[in-house]
């Protein structure tokens, strides 16, 4: 019998790995879950570099190595996700879909520094895009409104883009716009809109939890809890749906454009309480993509039921944002709180990241 991951690609959705490390790709962990799970991608942050660097395993050699000619922690840690993620495209390379950006791809983020800064975003991209050199990278920039234009110039400049931490249907709307808009930019210069793509990774878990904590704070609304995260991305869905068509889009989907695909991110469950696969089993549908910690691969293999759920239940995921703010909720501050703890999250990450790089390069000299 299928596993439930090989089920979720039976509806039409990718399941990607939401982690990487060295040992990963070289023991050969990751080609089997390409193999055998039918994992179809990967992405990555500085969270995850971090723990992964931290753990030691697989980067002594070229840390002695690259440490003698590179004193900067950032220049060096680039030089060993540099590694990392060509192996990690190489090995997602055999599932890769040529460029429609469902299947084989891999994710590198810009500086989280920089999000607030559309030029230097666009520059960190195209630096990304050449050190890399593989055709299955996708850079990921985050949505604050500064990186709106750097998306749209970046799509405009044939750069494959995933969009993170999307939080609400809002800024879900002016992503759809940045990307289709750099499509149309492309495609006016002479370009081939089938050569770009992207991804919109709109996060799950974190919207229930800040929603949830408030609604502790105010006593008496236990059946709003553990909603609206589902409900957002099913909207996000919907809307998703609407914004891709139309005879504008038709023209540009006519010379090979595709749309910008919806991305599943931050779906572990943080509170225990809750089934470990839900943010996955709620927001199964196709054209469509998940990306999942390992926690969460694992759970879904062993005990993940599968079936066509992301249009279910639509007129109660609208009518949720009206009860939440009757309950004193307010969603743009929750939005706004979000996107703000995100980037400075995903800062702090990468600030411990280069503080253990420059920590692992001074002991390896050491030694």
């Amino acid at each position: 019998m299928p596993s439930a991951l090989h089920q979720l690609a039976e509806h039409g959705q990718r399941p990607w790995l939401d982690l990487l490390s060295r040992q990963l790709v070289h023991s050969g962990d990751l080609e089997r879950l390409v193999r055998e799970d039918g994992i179809r991608g990967l992405t990555s942050n500085p969270t995850i570099f971090q723990k992964a660097i931290a753990s030691g395993e697989g980067y002594e050699e070229q840390l002695r190595e690259v440490g003698e000619r590179e004193h900067d922690p950032k220049l060096v840690f680039q030089a060993l996700a540099i590694q990392d993620i060509q192996a990690a495209c190489d090995v997602l390379d055999e599932v890769w879909d040529g460029g429609r950006g469902l299947e084989g791809w891999v994710s590198l983020e810009v500086d989280p520094t920089l999000a607030q800064d559309t030029q230097a975003t666009i520059e960190e991209a195209r630096r990304l895009r050449d050190l890399i050199d593989r055709p299955n990278l996708y850079v990921k920039i985050p949505a604050t409104e500064a990186c709106l234009p750097a998306i749209e110039q970046c799509i405009a400049e044939g750069i494959p883009i995933n969009v993170t931490l999307v939080f609400s249907l809002e800024r879900h709307a002016k992503v759809m716009d940045a990307y289709a808009k750099g499509v149309q930019r492309l495609v006016d210069g002479g370009g081939d809109p089938g050569s770009v793509c992207s991804v919109a990774s709109f996060f799950i878990s974190r919207v229930d939890a800040e929603v949830d904590r408030r609604l502790d704070e105010l006593g008496g609304h236990d059946e709003l809890e553990h909603e609206l995260a589902i409900a957002n991305a099913k909207l996000a869905y919907q809307q998703w749906k609407e914004h891709f068509a139309g005879e504008a889009w038709e023209v540009l989907a006519s010379r090979g454009a595709t749309p910008q695909w919806c991305l599943w991110a931050s779906t572990s469950t943080k509170d225990p309480s809750l089934r470990d696969t839900l943010y996955v089993e709620a927001l199964v549908g196709p054209d469509t993509v998940n990306t999942m910690p390992m926690e969460t691969v694992e759970a879904m293999r062993d005990h993940g039921q599968v079936g066509p759920t992301l249009e279910t239940g639509l007129d109660d995921a609208r009518a949720l944002g009206g009860r939440l703010r009757e309950a004193g909720i307010d969603l743009d501050d929750v939005y706004l709180v979000l996107e703000n703890e995100g980037v400075d999250k995903f800062q702090a990450s990468f600030r411990d990241l280069l503080d253990e790089v420059g920590s692992k390069r001074a002991e390896v000299a050491g030694a």
